[in-house]
Order: C-alpha cells, then sequence, then structure tokens
C-alpha cells in the first residue's frame, strides 16, 4: 500500500501541482466538493503532494516555482518571468547559494543581478533569495490542512497531519535563518480578526527556533520510521531538529542580541542547543538504520553515486524529479545538467559555476598532506593532469572537473575525445604564446573548446566546473527542466558533521574525530589524529561543497565578514606545444577588478523590506536597513 501511496505522491505532484491551491482554493463545480477532500485518502494525499512542491526551499533554498509559463500561484513575492527562471526551483533557483559564496563565481546565466549582491550584499528592499510572502502563503495552506486534516476520520490522517506540520517547520527554519525572529502563525487567521491577530508583531528568534525544535520533537514521535522517498520520515524530522538546534546553538555562540532581544539569545543558551543538537543526531545514528553510501570499490564513482543513485543507504530524505519535462506540461524536473555541465550543451555553453582555485584547494592529497598549490613551484614547470591533481582527496574528481576531465562528447582538442579542453593559449616551439579566439597553432585551435564562448564574451574562466550531481547521461540538448536525478534534502554524512560539530563545542571531541574520520575514511583520504573546530569546519567545506551549507554555515559562524570579503583565484592552462604538457597561470581577483566581493555585517540577517513593514507596522526592520 505504502509503494502505490508513493507513485501516486510521484505522479500528482509531477502533474498537478500547476495551483499548488487547487484542491481547497477553488470551488469547483464539477469536482470533488471540499468535504469529500478530508474523507478520501487519495484526494488527501494528493492535496499534501501539492504542499510539499509548494515548499520549493527545501531544494537548495530555491524561492519560487515555475509550473507554466505564467509561473506559480504561490509566487506571491515575484511571478515575473526573472524570478521564475532565476530562483525557481525548476530553473536556476538550485545556484544562487553556490554563487555568493566562497564556493564558485557566477559565470553567466539569467541573474546577473547576483554580482551585485556578491559585491556589496543584499540591501535594504533586496530581493534576493527572499523567503517571506511565499512562505506565508505556503504557512498559511498548511495551517488549514493541519487544522482540517486532524478532523478527518482517515486512520492515516495522523500521519498525514505530522508530515504538514514537518514542511511548515522546515518553512520557519527557512525564514528565520534569513531573518532571525518572525510573525509565528500556527492557525488559519480569520477575516474577522482583530487588529493584533491580522498584523501580528514579530516573535523572537529564540520563539521560532524553539517552536522549530518542539514541533520536531512532537511529529518525530508519529511520522513513521520507514524510509518512503521524498516524504518526511521520523528520521528526516530527527534531521531537520539536529540542523535547527546546531543553527541556533551557533548564533547563541557567536552572535549577539539585538533589537532587545528580538534578535539572538541569552547568555549560556549554546550549550543547551548544542546538546539538542548531538542529541538529535546520536538518534539517527544509533537508531535510524542509515549508513554511509559504500557501494562502489571505486570512491570517485563512490562519492558520485551518493547524488545519482537512487533509493542509497544514505539518503534520509529526497526531493524526487520525475513524471514529463517541461515541454510535455510536467514542472517536476529540475535543470542541474544543463547548467553545471561541460559542453555539449543546446547553448554551447554549460559551466554557470566556476569554482575558485581556493575552494579546490581545500581537497587535500589522499595522504591528508595540505591541498594549497605553491604558485611560484607551479609556475616554474610544466605539468600532466595527472602530476596536477592525481593524488588528490577523491572527492574532488566527484565535485570538481577541470581540464582533461572525462565527458561524454566533449571536444578535447589535443586531449583527445571525450575530454573537458579548458587551455587557454597554446605556447609554440619557439616560446610565443598564441591566445586569441580564433587563433590555432599546429592545427589546433589556441583556445580549447570549453573556454571558446568565454573567450569570445570576455567572461573569466576560473578552470573548473561543478561535478557534483551531474549525470553524464543525461540529454543536454534539450532545455531547461530536464534533469532527473534525486536531490538530497538530508543525507546521513550531513548528520555525522552535525554530530561532529555539536560534539566539539560540548567538548567531546573523541566523539567529534570519530564521526569526522568516518566520512574521511570512506572518502579514500587519511585519518586525522586530531581535532579542532577548523578540522571540523573543513571537513564540513570539502564533503558538502555545493550542497547549500556553505554560504548559511558562514553566517551562523558570524565568520562570513571575514571570509566573504575577499578576493579569489582562477587557474589558466596554457598548452605546451613542445611537450605536450601545460604551463600553469593564476588569475588574481577572478570575479573582476571593479570590486572586491564583500559581505556586510547587516546581511547575518536579511532586510524584512520597507513594503511589509508599511503593510504591517508590527514588524521592526532589522538592524542595518
Amino acid at each position: 500500500m505504502k509503494t502505490k501511496i508513493n507513485i501516486l505522491i510521484a505522479v500528482l505532484t509531477a502533474t498537478i501541482m500547476t495551483s499548488c491551491y487547487k484542491v481547497l482554493d477553488q470551488t469547483p463545480t464539477n469536482q470533488y466538493n471540499d468535504g469529500v477532500v478530508w474523507n478520501d485518502p487519495k484526494l488527501l494525499d494528493s492535496y499534501l503532494a501539492e504542499l510539499y512542491a509548494c515548499t520549493p526551499v527545501m531544494v537548495q533554498d530555491a524561492v519560487t516555482l515555475m509550473n507554466g509559463w505564467s509561473g506559480a500561484t504561490m509566487n506571491v513575492d515575484d511571478n515575473s518571468w526573472n524570478a521564475m527562471i532565476g530562483f525557481s526551483e525548476q530553473m536556476e533557483g538550485t545556484v544562487r547559494t553556490i554563487e555568493i559564496t566562497d564556493e564558485a563565481k557566477y559565470n553567466l546565466g539569467g541573474q546577473a543581478q547576483l554580482l551585485g549582491v556578491k559585491m556589496n550584499g543584499i540591501q535594504a528592499n533586496g530581493t534576493q533569495l527572499q523567503w517571506w510572502g511565499n512562505a506565508y502563503y505556503t504557512i498559511r495552506n498548511l495551517n488549514s490542512f493541519i487544522e482540517r486534516a486532524a478532523q478527518s476520520p482517515l486512520g492515516n490522517a495522523g500521519e498525514r497531519v505530522a508530515e504538514a506540520r514537518f514542511l511548515r517547520a522546515f518553512c520557519y527554519f527557512a525564514m528565520v535563518k534569513r531573518y532571525g525572529g518572525v510573525p509565528l502563525i500556527t492557525k488559519m487567521t480569520p477575516l474577522n480578526a482583530d487588529s493584533s491577530t491580522m498584523y501580528p508583531k514579530r516573535n523572537t528568534e529564540k520563539e521560532v527556533y524553539d517552536f522549530i525544535l518542539s514541533e520536531t520533537d512532537s511529529i518525530s514521535r508519529i511520522l513513521p520510521a520507514t524510509n518512503e522517498s521524498g516524504r518526511a520520515n521520523k528520521w528526516a524530522a530527527f534531521t531537520l531538529r539536529g540542523r535547527a538546534a546546531l543553527y541556533a546553538a551557533s548564533v547563541a555562540r557567536f552572535g549577539t542580541q539585538q533589537l532587545n532581544g528580538l534578535l539572538g539569545f541569552p547568555a549560556g543558551d549554546d550549550i543547551k542547543y548544542y546538546q539538542i543538537a548531538y542529541d538529535a543526531c546520536d538518534s539517527i545514528m544509533t537508531r535510524g538504520g542509515y549508513s554511509l553510501y559504500t557501494g562502489d570499490a571505486d570512491k570517485v564513482q563512490n562519492f558520485k553515486n551518493i547524488f545519482l543513485k537512487k533509493g542509497n543507504s544514505e539518503a534520509i530524505m529526497v526531493k524526487l524529479h520525475s513524471g514529463p519535462d517541461f515541454n510535455s506540461g510536467g514542472s517536476n524536473r529540475w535543470s542541474w545538467d544543463l547548467i553545471q555541465c561541460p559542453r555539449p550543451n543546446i547553448w554551447g555553453v554549460g559551466n554557470y559555476d566556476g569554482p575558485y582555485l581556493e575552494m579546490v584547494e581545500e581537497f587535500e592529497h589522499k595522504d591528508g598532506s595540505p591541498g594549497i598549490i605553491d604558485q611560484a613551484y607551479a609556475k616554474s614547470r610544466l605539468w600532466t593532469m595527472d602530476e596536477l591533481w592525481g593524488d588528490r582527496d577523491p572527492r574532488f574528481f566527484a565535485s570538481i572537473w577541470t581540464n582533461g576531465t572525462s565527458w561524454p562528447g566533449a571536444v578535447g582538442g589535443v586531449l583527445g575525445a571525450n575530454r573537458v579542453d579548458m587551455h587557454n593559449g597554446i605556447m609554440t616551439q619557439t616560446g610565443t604564446l598564441v591566445d586569441g579566439r580564433y587563433d590555432s597553432y599546429e592545427g589546433n585551435a589556441a583556445v580549447g573548446d570549453q573556454l571558446a564562448l568565454f573567450k569570445a564574451g570576455n567572461v573569466p574562466n576560473t578552470g573548473f566546473g561543478v561535478m557534483k550531481y551531474l549525470d553524464s547521461t543525461a540529454n543536454n540538448f534539450i532545455w531547461f527542466s530536464e534533469s532527473t536525478t534525486d536531490y538530497i534534502i538530508f543525507r546521513y554524512a550531513e548528520v555525522l558533521l552535525n554530530y561532529a560539530e555539536a560534539a566539539f563545542e560540548l567538548g567531546k571531541t573523541g566523539e567529534a574525530l570519530d564521526a569526522v574520520n568516518q566520512i574521511r575514511d570512506r572518502a579514500g583520504v587519511a585519518k586525522l589524529g586530531g581535532i579542532d573546530r577548523a578540522r571540523v569546519r573543513h571537513e564540513r567545506k570539502v564533503e558538502l561543497a555545493f550542497e547549500n551549507h556553505r554560504y548559511w554555515d558562514l553566517r551562523r559562524w558570524r565568520t562570513a565578514v571575514t571570509d566573504l570579503t575577499r578576493t579569489y583565484t582562477g587557474l589558466r592552462y596554457i598548452y605546451d606545444a613542445a611537450t605536450g604538457k601545460y604551463r600553469l597561470d593564476f588569475t588574481s581577483n577572478i570575479d573582476g577588478n571593479v570590486q572586491t566581493p564583500t559581505f556586510p555585517a547587516k546581511n547575518y540577517y536579511f532586510p524584512i523590506g520597507q513594503g511589509r513593514i508599511a503593510a504591517n507596522p508590527n514588524l521592526v526592520e532589522n538592524p542595518g536597513y
């Protein structure tokens, strides 16, 4: 029965999420009426499936939907084409936080406005990455479902209510990590409500986190322990509980109270929240039945398959991407392959995000030695790709592609077929550099196929691309919204890393070390002999690269002002015709010379915005805006 329900949910999500309100917000004359929904298990599940679909923020913090050419009803913040293609889960929205952190550079795409965020931060009334109007639209429908389904006589209604409470808790978590305290609305607001209900004040940051932790504790006792892909279960509730508690603990330890306690936590609360995070993760580790995926002998392929192999042992909760493609009327696929892949590509580019050399250098050598490249030495000699990268942490090859990476259909030039060619210039046998866009030497183009359009558009390239989640068999010659890889909302490695961080901050260094070493051992890199805060955070950066953790981690640790206010570097490969090897050059300030990337301290909290405050005078703006 559960398998049939799961199939139903997947189909409904793919085919009827075009409304995200259709079942209840309309009064159909020839379909089911409101009273029937709560007494029919299939209709109850179909409405819940729509509510899952209307929580796109679970997928890499995408904040809008694109269910058709006109957008989606739930996009009350912004339903323009710019918002849909730029911030929707189906289109480019899943890359936004990668581009404004220290993981990667924005190369191209539909959101050049992100360059301003990278350089100046989110400003007053800034709309980037907002989750407010769309959040409350979704929360309103979730509150309705929770109240009405709770009265249903159906046997599974209690579990379905718990799932809706999970989605509501996730919405509030996405809000509190952005804005701090927000109004907690947990009941349907009647049309004749008084002004205090219609215009609620902001709850404190602490109250919102405590609500999330209370809800996840309660629903973990209701949700089933079995893992049904695409649905919240007991362990998903525990994972959200552990993640939220870790965020609260970090803000309590490294942040400060502001606005008379509206933001921040009282002194000493950090220990309490670290303990909650520790206990939640420990429950998953000891009772959840999940494990690090180790199904493939080859360490590189093993790490790739965490994200490609559906239903593997590490996936606690996923967003299923299935059903018909967008141009066939579907809306339950995403665009990761098209955006991040090397050429060939329908528009001849791919590589929307270019990982920085500094990010690449975070991947150590297999023996555990640092991955930092000595630039002076690197420029003093010639290199093969194996000499340069051969002994790196296998997660490097599973997370990053670069010059020489194997890729089906790639025009490799001197590298041979099916290899990514990112050389930028040829050193002739007489020592002359040839690097014009249309130049060639001895029959070889001066610029590798992957960089041809970058060179033509004068777009600086870091020399790297994002490999994680890429399916080498995907058809990237159709359009957006074709990727069918599932998105992992929660995975076991994050649980181990959350546990390690909480354990370390609680003084349990032995347990922190063991958790980190489990991950390193699976990866194929030498175990650590000791642990400190920097090592815990480093492992998190490498293991969870490009998975929408880094930006939020730096904010909660209150290190973003330092870590994101800096310049970054790219790597240039110059083919040496005399030897067949490569000269290396390094491009400093790869983002451009206009201004240094900057994270302003006020961005530890997003702006509420003048429009929202004008609509509700009981709201208070965050500091700095």
